[in-house]
């Protein structure tokens, strides 16, 4: 029997970064792109490689281009990782696997290191697909914090609770990580939005954009470990903004979301340096009539538009500049 997962990719609507600093965010997933896993039993475990995990290039000016696009690293250090980690939490938590191997292989069409969190979404289906072939169940807040050590423990990347647990409930979510409610639990307070009503969302991305959420939050962790107040009123206010379009979606009145998803990246940069390219996109954006803010660490921009002129019209003049832009196809299981 072969089983097969997927996962999507995460949209931060509202509140990022704070999902790390005991913040409040609001996310949905995407099924524009997906990570997909394909494990069976087999003799030996086996993990084999996907194209981005190639030793072998046509040229020395092809392997820099990948290495510019992807990084040194592809997605088997997560299946490798991931996999360690499952089967220590199935020990530590006397969960019995039975003996037998499996191959794992994934593949995944997520635009990489653009704040889309594609390497979640490859770990996260992993794990899925050893839950089903060990009939093993993890609670879906237990899911998102495994996924988050595998990151943060196994490979010491940044990172923050928000897409896994979106990844995990796989609905529009709001997240809640108050401090006391973390140290006492080690998860949030997690609501799945049940609203069938949405605005109308646009996301646009970059593929010349790559770097990755461990290097965007470094300098910003060490000044909120510092107490720095500018930080920290960021986070406040991003609470606030979160708290404000978590009652709209509710109500289904969105008069002012765009002026609040505004609000956020303009937070964001009075913290935090932003790119040229990056600041680039949320302007052009802007220039049209839409809102927009980083769907992520950046490369990527979420916002609202109000009629397909304002839509075709971003749409027209991010191509000029290489960026695609797409109406994102919200994810959502039954509640």
């Amino acid at each position: 029997m072969i089983i097969r997962k997927v996962s999507y990719p995460r949209a931060a609507l509202i509140g990022n970064p704070s999902d790390g600093y005991y913040g409040k965010t609001i996310a949905f997933l995407f099924s524009n792109f997906k990570a997909e896993i394909l494990l069976y039993e087999s003799p030996e475990l086996e993990i084999i490689p996907e194209g981005t995990d190639s030793t072998l290039f046509e040229s020395m000016q092809a392997m820099v281009e990948e290495v510019n696009l992807y990084g040194y690293y592809g997605g088997v250090r997560l299946l490798k990782a991931a996999i360690k980690r499952f089967y220590e939490h199935c020990q530590q938590n006397n969960l019995k696997l039975d003996k037998r191997n499996f191959t794992i292989r994934y593949k995944s069409n997520i635009p990489f290191r653009l704040g889309l969190a594609g390497s979640s979404a490859i770990i996260t289906a992993s794990m899925r697909a050893m839950m089903e072939f060990f009939e093993v169940n993890i609670d879906r807040e237990i899911l998102a914090n495994l996924v988050l050590s595998v990151e943060q423990d196994e490979l010491s990347i940044s990172a923050g609770l928000q897409d896994r647990v979106a990844q995990a409930y796989e609905n529009p979510i709001y997240m809640d990580f108050d401090e006391k409610i973390m140290k006492k639990r080690a998860y949030g307070i997690y609501k799945e939005i049940k609203t069938e009503n949405f605005p109308s969302f646009y996301i646009s991305y970059r593929r010349d954009q790559s770097e990755g959420s461990d290097i965007v939050h470094n300098t910003f962790r060490e000044r909120f470990l510092l107490k720095e107040k500018k930080v920290l009123d960021a986070i406040e206010k991003w609470k606030d903004l979160t708290d404000k379009v978590y009652d709209m979606l509710l109500s289904d009145n969105w008069m002012r979301i765009d002026e609040l998803i505004n609000s956020n990246f303009d937070i964001r940069k009075s913290v935090m340096n932003i790119s040229e390219k990056n600041l680039e996109m949320v302007e052009i954006a802007r220039k049209t009539g839409a809102s927009a803010k980083f769907t992520g660490s950046g490369g990527a921009i979420i916002g609202t538009y109000k009629n397909e002129v304002i839509f075709e019209e971003l749409k027209t003049r991010m191509n000029h500049i290489g960026i695609e832009t797409i109406k994102p196809n919200i994810v959502r299981s039954k509640l």
